[in-house]
């Protein structure tokens, strides 16, 4: 398939991005398109619509084989599930889906159209296949069940980040790197009180411990 755009997001690695889409809003990013796709008559209608669907290329996590099931880090690393019960990297096609807010669309001369999108799970410069508008009526199932997400959907944690490293950080980020801590980035099948680990943010390397559901900042370096 052909890459029509990559996002531009401030995850220059794969620890501590969100396990899903829509997870911290404050997260944000933007959609730039390949020269060939800058005619403006193909977003024609596209403001119209609140959120979009993104697919994009696991471009990080490609295996030559793939595996009928996997370990989903949210169940301990531990319990197998099958690869088509997941939403797993390795997969048969290394294919993400991801619905996130549209914000807005930007033109200029230089760029084309720019979607600038906020709830990102993307590492920067992910290459994108295809998006297509979010449609409530159809997209959105009241009654859908959950299967074994259920038992994960409300992990977060209470974040303690001292105020003299918070301001480190320009205000607009500060949602952003508050929220993504919440969703506690650590590995789950390896976790330890008294390691401290790092994230990478918006230009900056975090340092974080984890005691009980208390994260709490130690350290923040410019990268």
């Amino acid at each position: 398939m052909k890459i029509i755009a990559h996002v531009y997001t401030d995850f220059p690695s794969k620890f501590g991005i969100p396990r899903q889409s829509g997870l911290v809003e404050a997260l944000k990013g933007k959609i730039v398109f390949e020269p060939e796709f800058h005619n403006p008559q193909a977003f024609r209608g596209l403001d119209g619509f609140s959120h979009i669907w993104i697919l994009w290329k696991f471009s990080e996590s490609h295996k030559e084989r793939w595996a009928a099931t996997v370990k989903p880090p949210r169940l301990g690393g531990k319990k197998r599930m099958g690869v088509f019960a997941t939403r797993s990297p390795f997969r048969p096609n290394d294919i993400g889906l991801s619905c996130v807010k549209l914000e807005r669309i930007e033109f200029s001369e230089k760029d084309g159209p720019v979607l600038w999108v906020a709830g990102v799970d993307l590492l920067n410069e992910t290459p994108v296949y295809d998006i297509k508008p979010y449609i409530p009526l159809t997209d959105c199932r009241m009654e859908a069940s959950e299967g074994y997400t259920r038992e994960t959907k409300e992990h977060k944690l209470e974040v303690i980040f001292p105020e003299e490293l918070l301001n480190v950080y320009p205000e607009e980020k500060r949602e952003g790197v508050l929220g993504m801590l919440a969703q506690d980035p650590r590995p789950t099948y390896f976790q330890a009180p008294k390691r401290v680990y790092g994230v990478s943010f918006a230009g900056y390397d975090v340092k974080f411990k984890v005691d009980g559901d208390v994260l709490t900042v130690c350290g923040i370096e410019k990268l």
